[in-house]
Formats: structure tokens, C-alpha cells, sequence
């Protein structure tokens, strides 16, 4: 029972608001130590000895880091942060936004479509949340508040679609998970194209729906500019062609196995730097501030890498693996006890930890019991990655939350975001249940 003393313990010290790599160090150690002690208790042994076997089990830990800077997979990972950090630079987002707002606007409902369909673009090119929920909240809510929404459904839009880069390719969720399932990330990125899309497409029925049936919540947007129809769509193409190429080049190369996701984010941060040229935007400043900027974030996923590595150690060490698998399971129905289970269990945590944490803490755990199960791992992963997504909106924690309220007028309130997110969450339950029951309709199977 210490592993799940130990998982507990560490969860209470999250929550409380200790940092996420050292309580995840610190309690590994501690409740190493206390493990080597009961075992040697349990054979007759000294306290003394037993802390000599907790001490023992770390000897491992420079084997485990070291194996971890050779992992090519999770390269990409400051690849891609780097190529959406060059992009949020160039100002890709007020581009789009813009472009679309003059395409859509005088539709009910259209700020807010533009604003997905932008989101959508933004996440398959930068998939860096915090930057286009903040760049949608700079540019698309002032628009919207002025010209009459209704701020629940501003901000909710804003929110919903910012956090899209969790699950359209490139996203940096599905790198973590190939590289926890041992799966190719190719195949994951394949696997959540049509659940991604399909996210795309029921947001902007909702808010049409909200449109058409409420009016007053979503008004049109008067033309404010004399340009023709055809001048909005030349710019407008304009503004989406270069990084629409950016994101053939990327996701092509991968999809048509050219390249590795490795070598495709390394394609992509050389684009970025392109785009950066072709937009005037370009300087050497500019780039040393995105690399100063990938470093911090991708140190931040590295350190909570290694201290997960060193809990995930400890905890199949106490046995709290076999703990949990023999509960799992034991769930009556078997697979499907076991999914149900997984994806409550995720999407609870998420309203208190990052996806992160639940990458490297709580999937390792139940990634051998899907193995035993016979569960397809993409599928299993698609899943998680939609759950994980989910984890960005929902209240008190949803990092989106944080980031729209920081660029917020005043008049926008805390509890107008949380009910904003409300129907989108509900929305991303519904599509997760749907690829849960219904896996072949977005073209994945879901055993081997």
C-alpha cells in the first residue's frame, strides 16, 4: 500500500500548490526510503538496512535520465515549441483573425466562427495554447463585446478554441503519449485528424444553433471597410496560405512517412523562421527571445519528466501497480469498466493537475492493463488526449480560463468564462463518448 499512500500524498502536495517536478522528486524519495524500510522489516531486517535498499533503488535513476536524453521522439517537443513560439511572434493569429473577421462578420454568429476556424488554424500551426487563447482574447472579444455577444458565449468560444492545439496535429499531448504508449507519433497525429475536425465542426453548429434560435446572443458584425467581397477573400487567402503550407509540409511529411515527427518539426521551425522573412517580422532578436522562451517551457516538461520517471519507479517498486491492475481489473465489464473508469479518473484529475503531470503520472499506470485488456494503444491514446483537452476549460484550473481572464476587460467576470466553457465542455464529453462507443466512425479500431 505505500505506492498508493505515496500517489495520494503526492496529489494532496499538488493541490496545495507545490511545484509539480520537485513534489514529484521529493515524494519519490521519502516514500522510497519508507518502502526499503518496510521490506526490510518484513524479512527480519534494521531500519538502517532498509534505508540502504531506498538508496539501492535510486542507483537507477542515471540510467533512466540518461535514457531519456536519447529518446528521439520527445526532440520534437522543443521543435515544435520553438516553430509555434516563431509563429506567435509574426502575429499569425491577428493575420487570421483579422481576415476571417471581415469574411464572416456580417453572419450571426460569424466573430465567433472566425474565431474557431482560427483556432483550428492556429493549433495545427503553433498548437501553443496560452498564445492563441490570449491572442483571441486580445483581438476577437473586444470585437465581440462591442458589437453586442453575449459574453458567455465570447468568452466560451474563445476558450474552446484556443485549446484545440491539445489535439489537431502537431500537438505536443500526442508526442508525450507516443513516447509513453511506445507508439509512433505518426500514427497518433493520423488517428486525431477526423476527432479534431469533428470538434471543428460541432462548435460551429452550436454556435449557429445559438445564433439562429437567439439572436440577440450573437449579432452580425456591420462591414466597417469599403472593400469588395473578392479584395476580403484575396486577403483573406493572403493571410491562410502560408501557414496552411507550413502545416501541409509539416503533417504531409509525416503522413506520407518522408520524415519523422522529429525531423518534420525540425521542416516546421525552419517554415516558421520562412514565414517570419516573408512577414517582415524577421530578427535575430526575435529568434534568441523564442529560443529563450522554448528553453524555459521545454526545461519545465523535461523536469517534470524526470521527477515522474523517479515516481513511476517507486511506485511499481511498492507494488502499487499490481494494485492497481488487479483493481482494474476486477471492474465488472471488463474493457469497458476499465475505459469508463480511466476516463472519469483523467478527466476528474484534470480539474486540478495539467496534462503533464497526468501524461507521465497516471497513464503509465494504465497503459499495461490496456496492453492485457487487448485495447489498440492509438486508440487508447486518442482518447486520453481528447480527455486531457478537456482538462484546459474545466473550472477552478483550466490554464485557458487563466489566460482569457488575464487579457479581459474588466466588465468580463470570472463566473461569465465559467459558464461560457460550460456547453463546450459538455460538447468534448459528448465527441469522447462517441469515439469511445463509436471508434470507427473517425476511422480507428479499437483493439488490435
Amino acid at each position: 500500500m505505500v505506492g498508493i499512500v505515496m500517489f495520494f500524498a503526492a496529489l494532496i502536495m499538488l493541490l496545495i500548490g507545490f511545484p509539480v517536478a520537485f513534489t514529484f522528486g521529493a515524494v519519490s524519495v521519502f516514500f522510497g526510503m519508507i518502502g526499503g524500510i518496510v521490506e526490510s522489516l518484513e524479512y527480519g531486517g534494521s531500519i538502517l538496512e532498509g534505508l540502504e535498499i531506498g538508496k539501492d533503488m535510486f542507483a537507477f535513476m542515471p540510467f533512466r535520465i540518461f535514457s531519456i536524453m536519447q529518446n528521439t521522439i520527445l526532440m520534437a517537443v522543443p521543435l515544435f515549441i520553438f516553430m509555434g513560439i516563431i509563429l506567435q511572434k509574426t502575429q499569425l493569429a491577428e493575420r487570421l483573425l483579422e481576415s476571417m473577421g471581415f469574411l464572416f462578420g456580417e453572419v450571426r454568429g460569424g466573430v465567433a466562427i472566425s474565431t474557431v476556424l482560427v483556432g483550428a488554424l492556429l493549433a495545427a500551426s503553433t498548437g501553443v495554447v496560452g498564445a492563441s487563447v490570449v491572442a483571441m482574447g486580445v483581438i476577437s472579444l473586444p470585437v465581440m463585446l462591442k458589437y453586442g455577444y453575449n459574453k458567455e458565449l465570447a468568452t466560451g468560444t474563445i476558450c474552446a478554441a484556443g485549446t484545440l492545439g491539445q489535439i489537431i496535429p502537431p500537438s505536443i499531448v500526442l508526442i508525450i503519449l507516443g513516447d509513453v504508449f511506445q507508439v509512433p507519433v505518426g500514427d497518433l497525429f493520423k488517428a486525431a485528424i477526423f476527432p479534431g475536425l469533428s470538434l471543428v465542426a460541432v462548435y460551429i453548429l452550436f454556435i449557429l444553433g445559438i445564433a439562429f434560435f437567439k439572436k440577440e446572443l450573437a449579432p452580425p458584425v456591420p462591414a466597417t471597410i469599403n472593400d469588395t467581397k473578392i479584395k476580403q477573400i484575396i486577403n483573406a487567402l493572403i493571410a491562410i496560405i502560408p501557414p496552411l503550407v507550413l502545416i501541409i509540409l509539416v503533417l504531409g511529411s509525416i503522413f506520407t512517412g518522408i520524415a519523422t515527427p522529429t525531423e518534420s518539426s525540425a521542416v516546421g521551425s525552419i517554415g516558421a523562421i520562412i514565414l517570419a522573412i516573408l512577414y517582415k517580422s524577421f530578427s535575430f532578436k526575435m529568434v534568441h527571445e523564442a529560443a529563450l522562451e522554448t528553453v524555459k517551457v521545454t526545461a519545465m516538461v523535461f523536469a517534470i519528466l524526470i521527477g515522474a520517471t523517479a515516481f513511476s519507479m517507486v511506485f511499481s517498486y511498492t507494488g502499487g501497480d499490481y494494485i492497481v491492475e488487479e483493481f482494474m481489473l476486477s471492474l465488472p465489464g471488463e474493457k469497458w469498466g476499465f475505459i469508463i473508469l480511466s476516463m472519469i479518473a483523467i478527466l476528474v484529475l484534470g480539474f486540478f493537475i495539467d496534462f503533464v503531470e497526468i501524461s507521465y503520472i497516471i497513464v503509465p499506470i494504465l497503459v499495461p492493463i490496456a496492453d492485457t485488456i487487448g485495447i489498440n494503444p492509438v486508440w487508447f491514446a486518442i482518447l486520453i488526449a481528447m480527455n486531457l483537452q478537456t482538462s484546459f476549460l474545466t473550472p477552478p484550473f483550466g490554464f485557458s480560463l487563466f489566460y482569457l481572464k488575464g487579457v479581459s476587460p474588466p466588465s468580463v467576470h470570472t463566473m461569465h468564462i465559467y459558464r461560457g466553457v460550460a456547453p463546450f465542455i459538455l460538447i468534448q464529453i459528448c465527441i469522447l463518448a462517441l469515439l469511445m462507443f463509436f471508434p470507427e466512425v473517425f476511422g480507428i479500431n479499437s483493439t488490435y
